[in-house]
């Protein structure tokens, strides 16, 4: 795989300084800039255009929701990882709804936080066991904070088969190779489903589809 520039906001340089440090090791990985705060990261990005940022949550100024939402509007392909300690339900739904490409806790390994980056490159998403558990959650109890739930949600056969794919961690090419159709092809029909479905990006359409029982 080719370099993967990585951006990190936190307001703890400690902790800060700890990632790139313990990720020091995966030659893969290059730390490209450090902010303390949302707002530093955002004016940052156009000057080093990272592939992933590293987010905390709280952080002084605009915090990490805030600014998972301005990336994901302002700058589509940059993938979000959220590192925080917090374990809540809530924040996972509302992120991954609103742009972030997977959750950590601040207690992963580096191994993890290494695959994380990985897998948002090639997949658009990563999924670890916490995420797993609140979607599987969401999936029993049928949230009712989007309003499309409340309608029966009907997809093609191609629509269906294209999500069931993604939820397996196809990439965009497996699945057109599987499919016998093309990557532009595949590309449209997920362009066409987030927007339908108003996510951000394959992270989020994941969570919906799961969330709202769309795959076997």
């Amino acid at each position: 795989m080719d370099l993967i520039k990585v951006g990190i906001a936190d307001d703890h340089k400690i902790f800060r300084k700890g990632i790139i440090l313990s990720l020091r090791q995966y030659t893969n990985i290059s730390f490209i800039l450090e902010a303390d705060n949302g707002e530093e990261l955002i004016q940052k990005l156009p000057l080093d255009m990272p592939d992933v940022v590293l987010l905390d949550l709280r952080m002084p100024g605009k915090d990490g929701i805030e600014t998972t939402k301005e990336i994901s509007k302002k700058y589509p392909n940059v993938k979000i990882l959220i590192v925080t300690m917090y374990e809540d339900e809530r924040f996972v739904s509302h992120l991954m709804e609103n742009g972030a490409n997977g959750y950590l806790l601040k207690n992963s390994e580096p191994s993890e936080i290494k695959k994380a980056i990985v897998e948002v490159m090639v997949r658009g998403y990563y999924l670890n066991n916490f995420v797993n558990r609140v979607l599987l959650k969401k999936s029993i109890t049928r949230n009712k904070t989007i309003p499309s739930l409340n309608s029966e949600i009907v997809l093609s056969d191609k629509e269906k088969e294209v999500i069931q794919l993604l939820c397996r961690e196809y990439t965009a090419a497996e699945i057109a190779v599987k499919m016998e159709i093309s990557p532009r092809t595949v590309e449209s029909i997920k362009d066409r489903l987030m927007e339908r479905f108003g996510t951000k990006n394959t992270a989020g359409l994941v969570f919906f589809a799961v969330k709202n029982n769309l795959i076997d």
